[in-house]
């Protein structure tokens, strides 16, 4: 009973990583709304700037191209998260459909029972706690750490599919790469990317021979709601078809929005990357779980 207990509150601590880490990787929705409405042009470059900007948009281009094809990434993996001077490890698995769904599952170690879901979705999040048989499902105007930052489901995706993106655009084209700046020098083993928008500012180290994202740094500076830094790091790259994708990652997010500076660490490590199909997009919460308001689940969160 007691390590049933002991791993419910593990996963409790993996939604607030979860939870806080969100409010790095949104941005206020008028700033959304000013980036998907701009004009699908080309952008002309001074000829005194050719030279230097042509190479770094290839290379931008480039690193965009590695995208992953498939529509899914399935595979079992091994959780651990670092917070309060707490080290859990937990096995779990991770389910993802483009475009869909982001699925975070934990087990009890050995019995291999779920005991607890985290999920996301374009259009809410659902957290399940099998222990309690307890969920909450709201969307993303209803939780103020998400809403007061205009987070989208399309960052977080592509921060686990080790992409780049720009907040309040679910793709990327021409236009919207020549926003991005690389500091490209041919000497060097990386070459960094980076984007400022609003209070957020975006770096992606990519290898500049292969043009693999190694790691992806944000950093939220706001008077009101203070300030974060992400740190999301890619390693053990495993073929997928024609592209590579990380099978281990691990993020760390340090905040002063809480009460008290916290900084959380979470490492997922899949033992095998697949691309399987067979299973269901949406989670159905069974109808003896009592739903938790959204501050009332929050604040149980927090306890822990």
């Amino acid at each position: 009973m007691m390590k049933k207990i002991k791993i419910v509150r593990n996963n409790a601590c993996l939604a607030i990583a979860l939870a806080l880490l969100f409010a790095a990787c949104g941005t206020k929705k008028a700033v959304v709304s000013s980036s998907s409405s701009s004009p699908n042009t080309t952008m002309k470059t001074p000829k005194s700037n050719e030279n230097n900007a042509f190479p770094k948009l290839n290379f931008i281009q480039k690193v965009a191209d590695n995208a992953v094809y498939a529509n899914n990434i399935v595979g079992d993996m091994k959780f651990n998260l670092k917070v309060d001077g707490r080290d859990i490890t937990a096995p779990g698995s991770l389910h993802m459909r483009k475009n869909q769904v982001i699925r975070i599952q934990l087990f009890i170690p050995l019995l291999g029972s779920e005991v607890g879901r985290l999920e996301f979705t374009p259009d809410y999040v659902l957290v399940i706690d099998r222990f309690h048989k307890e969920y909450i499902k709201a969307d993303y105007n209803q939780l103020d750490f998400l809403k007061d930052n205009g987070l989208t489901f399309y960052s977080l995706q592509s921060l686990f599919w080790n992409q780049l993106f720009m907040p309040g655009t679910d793709r990327l084209n021409e236009t919207s790469l020549r926003k991005f700046e690389a500091n490209l020098q041919p000497t060097t083993a990386t070459t960094p990317i980076s984007l400022k928008q609003g209070n957020l500012n975006f770096v992606w180290n990519a290898d500049t021979k292969s043009g693999l994202i190694g790691q992806t740094t944000v950093g939220y500076h706001s008077a009101q709601h203070g300030n974060s830094t992400l740190t999301w790091l890619y390693e053990n790259f495993m073929n997928v078809g024609v592209k590579r994708f990380p099978a281990k990652q691990t993020f760390t997010f340090s905040t002063t929005a809480t009460r008290q500076k916290r900084t959380v660490q979470v490492t997922i490590d899949m033992d095998e990357v697949t691309t399987k199909d067979g299973w269901e997009t949406n989670s159905t919460v069974s109808s003896k779980y009592k739903k938790i308001e959204t501050k009332d689940i929050l604040a149980k969160i927090m306890s822990f």
